[in-house]
Order: structure tokens, then sequence, then C-alpha cells
């Protein structure tokens, strides 16, 4: 489950989630950075994650889209939505995730609502219940999409058949 996606084969799709300006106060006075949070896909249940810190913005966009190709994960989906509730958890951040009916929609906040488009999931309700912060929401996030099990994958897990796994 832990293969690597080869990004340079896909077809991808760059977002930007969270666009920030911090500065570090040095002898000669403030220095100013940005940092990028990036999402890229293929909508098509491959979606990877990336953090992109530089002085000109261009240059941030860049490295957190490089960053995201290196961290893409591989999501389990059903028909147009996910197969089973789940919560993501990282550090304070947690995103709940709950498969919706077809013709939903994705109901979400902007930066869990990013992920979830981009990795092509069209139908779902998704929830930040701790942490608002950008970067642990997306990581929550994507805890939640990586942790995500189809009946077929665990029907191979458990080494039985799914109509066993129905019973």
């Amino acid at each position: 489950m832990t293969n690597k996606i080869d990004a340079s084969k896909l077809d991808l799709q760059e977002k930007l989630v969270s666009l920030n300006r911090v500065s570090k106060t040095v002898k000669g006075g403030r220095i100013a950075r940005f940092t990028a949070i990036m999402v890229v896909g293929d909508g098509d249940g491959r979606v990877g994650y990336g953090l992109g810190k530089a002085a000109e913005i261009p240059d941030a966009i860049r490295k957190g889209i490089e960053d995201a190709k290196k961290n893409m994960i591989e999501v389990a989906i059903k028909g147009t939505t996910i197969p089973h509730e789940i919560i993501g958890v990282y550090g304070a951040g947690r995103v709940l995730l709950k498969p919706a009916a077809e013709g939903t929609g994705v109901i979400a906040g902007g930066t869990v609502r990013a992920v979830l488009e981009i990795a092509g999931i069209k139908d779902i309700r998704a929830k930040c219940l701790r942490s608002s912060n950008p970067t642990n929401v997306v990581k929550a996030t994507f805890e939640g999409l990586r942790s995500l099990r189809t009946m077929e994958q665990v029907a191979r897990i458990r080494d039985i058949s799914v109509e066993a796994m129905k019973n």
C-alpha cells in the first residue's frame, strides 16, 4: 500500500490552499518571506500536499508543488464518495469525513474542500472539529484519506472473500 506514485506520468491539477507572509527580525530589520501550502492531484483518487517557503510568492508556490508531487497518496473511492466515515487526526487538527449520496456535492470548508476536489471526490460531507490551522487541517484530511479502506481491501487483508465479510 505504501508504493510510490510517479507524479511525472500523471496529468496533475494544482491548487493553492494557503499563502502566508511571515517575517523574521534580524539586526538590520525584518526579513519577509512567504509560505505556500499546495495540493496537487489527478482528480481520480491520487492527491498530494506540499509546503513551499521562499522570499517570493511564485518561488514558494513552485516549491510547494514540487513537495506535493513527492508526497502523493492513493485514496480509496467508492463511486463518487468515500467508502466509510472517518476522523483524520494530525496534531490538534481533526477532520470528520462522511460519505454522502450522489448529487450532494462537496460540503466542506475551504481548506478541506481543496484537498477533496483535487482528489476527485464529488460527494462528501466534511467538518473541521478542532484546529482551523490550514497546515494541520490539510495534514489531518490526508491522514483520514490515507486510512480509508474499501471492502475489497479489507477482505484481502483478512484473507477472506467479500461475501464472507457481508455476513
